[in-house]
């Protein structure tokens, strides 16, 4: 079949080539810039390392540099999954959301009915423009002067004006030749339900076109002059041209200046968006009178990686925060967030720049806070924690709501800081928090540092207590970074391991963030974050005296170690909570089973086996004597008395 002229442009416009692409490629994120749609990875035409295979997002078109594979996302489909063109422009049209055009003769006069109301659009806009300058328009023009809107600016976002008239725009187009089906239909003037010739939508309002990614002219905003108006904002209804929950205002203009490397920020109206372009933040866009739809949040990511939302500060505006918070949980990618701008008193972004200049408003934006703290906030703020009922509500409220976040390593973050609030607002120190890098020159207080051999076999600090498992976690952690290919090997271990030492916790963290780069990238981003803490580590002498710390080159040695001092960890925690559980079982004086119990768990617990990574001196040397007699407790769990 013949697709009808526009649809293939109005196809393109609508999917995100990066995404169509993203499916079977690796993104190089150090070369690759989303906010600019420059996306590089390493081509899926033909075997290669290195990443010469590049997407124009803005554009729509990929070109391999390696063996010279170009097209578009149709071309992209029909390689790659060995389709034809149709059935890959219906591949593409259902990712779109977009009808296929009907199979017949009558898709091209379709199509070309669709341009038609382009141009109706267009001409009611010029028809808008020169009433502005009208007698009859003083009042609109006072009103744009008082919110300092130069007439350059009006130029640029081409404002006019409807005349309270009930059919001025009408009689001004069928004049010129226009049906009257057109104007009806491209939304400017509606039929009365009890018949009769069609009235003007849009009267006594300043007019706002809009248009889409490509600028073609799709519908009109208008904002009552008159106080006692129905509806401040008045958007054009639905029609073949307009989806307002598919579009944003301002969004060309906008991707080009966010392309260019300006922040880019959502407002609420349109106001608001031609105030921050005209201040200098051209990077603006603004929803078309609803709250964000998926559709209008996915097209903001496209143009921006992590937009700032600049919602009026006053209650509707953070209610409105807070559903897209709801909003977009689900969809939240690797490097692809949300930041809130949070305006003070009540104020909206024309109000602070008017009020204060550009410069108070590019503090607000400097200062947007993550959206993980506008969560934390919304179900904290005005609530009291004094009870543990009410912490453990809290608690599974957040379990719920972060549960619905996809990405497993996003969720993971999210509930470290989370985690990290909690504790802040027990007043308690966290041990699950996100490592932060210390400003050059401070240093980091470093944890108290486990006894010394000679020590560890004294009374206070014998086998099994605290101290000993220090030295277990610093040494298993110095042997991670020094076999750092190990790293994504015992990933889930360490998701799961909980340990005593704070600054050991974060190291964790550090560990786990690099655990699927590259092995060398990892090291030297995990001594960047963690310096301060690796050199308090390593400076331990059971640290320095390991063998798989000192033999780099035997990452054998260096598996069965850290395989064996988790399993060692897992067991001395395993025990110590067999013997709580059964204190707390205790009524009176302890019977047998209880007895069995503690004797077990204590026999697990210090018992005279020592693991390879606890015993500092002669770690490793021989492999045969790797706690054999250890590991066959651990596997057997001998601490738990079997039933029957």
């Amino acid at each position: 079949m013949n697709l009808p002229p526009g649809f293939l442009d109005e196809l393109r416009s609508r999917v995100s080539l990066s995404q169509v692409v993203g499916r079977k490629v690796t993104w190089d994120l150090r070369r690759s810039n989303q906010g600019k749609g420059d996306m590089w990875a390493p081509c899926p035409f033909h075997q290669e390392r290195s990443a010469s295979f590049h997407v124009d997002d803005r554009k729509g078109f990929y070109y391999c540099f390696g063996c010279q594979a170009k097209g578009d996302a149709v071309s992209f489909l029909k390689e790659t999954e060995n389709l034809s063109f149709l059935e890959a422009v219906e591949w593409l049209a259902r990712e779109a959301g977009m009808p296929m055009p009907a199979r017949d003769p009558q898709a091209a006069q379709k199509a070309d009915r669709r341009t038609q109301l382009v141009a109706v659009i267009d001409e009611a806009i010029r028809h808008f423009r020169l009433s502005l300058r009208t007698a009859a328009a003083a009042e609109a023009r006072d009103y744009l002067v008082r919110r300092r809107l130069a007439p350059e600016a009006q130029d640029r976002f081409e404002i006019g004006f409807a005349p309270d008239a009930r059919q001025g725009l009408f009689q001004a187009l069928t004049q010129k030749g226009i049906a009257a089906d057109l104007i009806v239909d491209a939304g400017l003037c509606a039929r009365p339900d009890e018949g009769g010739a069609p009235y003007d939508r849009f009267r006594g309002r300043i007019i706002f076109p809009i248009r889409d990614a490509r600028g073609r002219a799709i519908s009109l905003g208008g904002r009552a002059l008159d106080p006692n108006a129905r509806a401040k904002y008045l958007n054009g209804p639905e029609t073949e041209l307009f989806d307002k929950g598919r579009n944003l205002y301002n969004h060309g203009p906008a991707r080009d200046a966010a392309g260019k490397g300006l922040p880019l920020i959502v407002a609420e109206g349109y106001m608001d968006a031609i105030a921050l372009s005209e201040a200098g933040f051209r990077a603006t866009v603004a929803p078309l009178g609803t709250a964000i739809t998926e559709e209008q949040l996915r097209l903001i990511w496209r143009i921006h990686s992590e937009p700032v939302i600049a919602l009026d500060g006053d209650k509707a505006g953070i209610a409105a925060a807070f559903r897209l918070i709801d909003l977009a949980l689900p969809l939240l990618e690797a490097g692809q967030g949300l930041r809130f701008a949070v305006l003070p008193g009540g104020m909206d972004p024309d109000d602070l720049i008017r009020a204060e200049g550009a410069q108070a408003m590019q503090k607000v934006i400097d200062s947007a806070q993550p959206m993980v703290s506008l969560l934390w906030t919304r179900e904290t703020e005005g609530k009291t924690f004094d009870s543990p009922e009410r912490k453990a509500a809290l608690e599974n409220t957040l379990r719920q709501i972060l549960g619905r976040i996809s990405d497993p390593t996003i969720r993971r973050h999210y509930d470290d800081e989370i985690r990290r609030l909690q504790w802040a607002l027990s007043g308690r120190r966290p041990l699950g928090q996100t490592f932060v890098p210390l400003p050059p020159g401070a240093r980091r207080k470093p944890d108290p540092l486990p006894p010394v051999a000679a020590t560890r076999g004294s009374v206070l600090a014998g086998p099994g207590t605290a101290a000993d498992e220090l030295v277990l976690e610093a040494v298993l952690l110095a042997t991670l970074v020094t076999h750092p290919v190990l790293i994504a090997r015992f990933e889930a271990d360490l998701e799961n391991l909980h340990l005593l030492s704070h600054d050991h916790d974060l190291l964790r963290h550090s560990l786990l963030r690099h655990a699927h780069a590259d092995p060398e990238d990892s090291a030297e981003e995990i001594t960047r974050e963690a310096g301060p803490i690796l050199e308090s580590l390593f400076a331990r002498s059971h640290v320095q005296s390991a063998p798989p710390v000192r033999n780099r080159k035997d990452p054998e040695l260096a598996l069965m170690c850290v395989a064996e001092g988790l399993a060692k960890l897992e067991a001395r925690r395993g025990a110590r909570q067999e013997i709580e559980d059964a204190m707390q079982d205790m009524t009176g004086l302890a019977d047998e089973g209880l007895t069995w119990r503690l004797s077990k768990a204590a026999e697990a617990l210090h018992g005279p086996q020592r693991s390879s990574l606890e015993d500092a001196s002669d770690m490793g040397e021989d492999r045969s004597a790797l706690s054999r007699g250890l590991q066959d407790m651990i596997d057997a769990r001998i601490w738990i008395k079997k039933k029957g």
